[in-house]
């Protein structure tokens, strides 16, 4: 552990990307307890606000209020909860998915290998917002909805991952002593063959969580994502995008949120897959 802190410090974009991530989940955490209005409050008087902060003071409404007088800095906030909550829960679902069909599919081999493959193959043929459409539209708009199908969209990268990974353990000595000893099929796979496998799995899941984060961002853009009154940085550029002439901040601020965390995770995701992988160091 105290090798992983002093390489990353060490890392200048692995370090940024830590750095502006925890600042983001930490700001998420604590939203409740941060002396900001609610975000579904308005106040028709301060319609259109433009931004008060200055190097010298911070006014009333430091980012702006948007069309309906809502604070735009809580707004974005309270967003950042729905965004990484929505990310977080899709990556996590997306990968237990994942990686249980990828050991299954690279330890058992043959029919059931073909099989889950082919679904992997086919799912990837499909291009992902159109199938991210179709599902949301036919279970309908919801938080709980939109995790799920997000996780139908990214556990096809676990699972090829995984199953490259047990092709080449699966023959390894130790796999082959456990079978000697009698282990069953399920043991050795998650007792022998999963703890081998977690550093790839935790790439992807780094790099997942920023794909997952755009796609969600789209479609709260496209009206299917976190339904009004809750905030969403998709949502927020969309309702901004009619007044970018004369409300420049309504869709600014949401976008860099949204540049800010994609960043910060991709930064984070590729300084990990070097530091895991020591031919790229």
């Amino acid at each position: 552990m105290r090798h992983f802190l002093l390489a990353l410090v060490r890392s200048k974009g692995g370090l940024i990307g830590a750095i502006v991530l925890v600042v983001f989940v930490a700001t998420a955490l604590g939203a409740a307890w941060l002396p900001l209005p609610s975000p579904t409050q308005s106040n028709l008087r301060a319609r259109m606000a433009p931004p008060t902060l200055s190097l010298t003071r911070i006014g009333s409404y430091p980012l702006g209020a948007d069309q309906l007088g809502r604070d735009m800095l809580s707004r974005i906030v309270h967003g950042s909860r729905v965004t990484l909550t929505v990310g977080a829960a899709a990556v996590v679902l997306g990968g237990i998915v994942g990686v249980l069909l990828g050991l299954l599919a690279g330890f058992l081999g043959g029919f059931w290998d073909r099989i889950l493959m082919r679904l992997v193959d086919m799912q990837l043929a499909f291009p992902l917002i159109l199938l991210a459409v179709i599902v949301v539209a036919a279970l309908g708009p919801s938080l709980q909805n939109l995790i799920i199908v997000l996780a139908l969209t990214t556990w096809t990268r676990y699972a090829r991952i995984v199953r490259g990974q047990v092709l080449a353990l699966r023959e390894r000595e130790f796999v082959q002593s456990a079978r000697a000893i009698g282990a069953s099929a399920g043991r050795i796979m998650l007792r022998h063959i999963l703890p081998n496998v977690l550093t790839p799995i935790l790439v992807v899941a780094t790099l997942e969580l920023a794909r997952v984060i755009i796609l969600e961002a789209s479609l709260s853009f496209l009206g299917l994502g976190v339904q009004p009154p809750y905030p969403s940085w998709g949502r927020m550029l969309a309702e901004g995008r009619t007044y970018m002439a004369t409300g420049w901040w309504i869709a600014t601020f949401p976008g860099l949120a949204i540049l800010l965390s994609v960043l910060s995770v991709n930064l984070l995701g590729d300084w990990l897959r070097d530091y895991f992988d020591p031919k790229l160091r």
